[in-house]
């Protein structure tokens, strides 16, 4: 996809908007240094969207200083930080 394309469905979506910086920063090496990303952050990046948090992906991606990453690898790290993130929220609470 190209930039236009990722900074029109950020642009569209609001999603610079969505999640703090402290929080997109950690998710941000969640996915490009496969660090962990925090519960709370974890609540953050979901409410991001998943329409947002793959244009932020892609956009990044797309970032000359990332050039000698390998994309398939990253797109696979974001999903899984993804759906990692989503499954967290999901799950019950446990009792106290």
């Amino acid at each position: 996809m190209a930039t236009k394309e990722n900074d029109q469905i950020i642009k569209e979506n609001t999603c610079e908007t969505k999640m703090g910086l402290p929080c997109f920063l950690e998710a941000v090496t969640s996915i490009f240094k496969t660090w962990s990303i925090s519960n709370k952050c974890c609540g953050e990046h979901v409410l991001l969207e998943k329409v947002c948090h793959s244009a932020l992906v892609k956009r990044t991606l797309e970032n000359p200083l990332f050039k000698d990453l390998n994309p398939a690898k990253i797109i696979a790290k974001s999903i899984q930080t993804w759906n990692n993130c989503l499954a967290l929220i999901n799950s019950p609470s446990p009792s106290v």
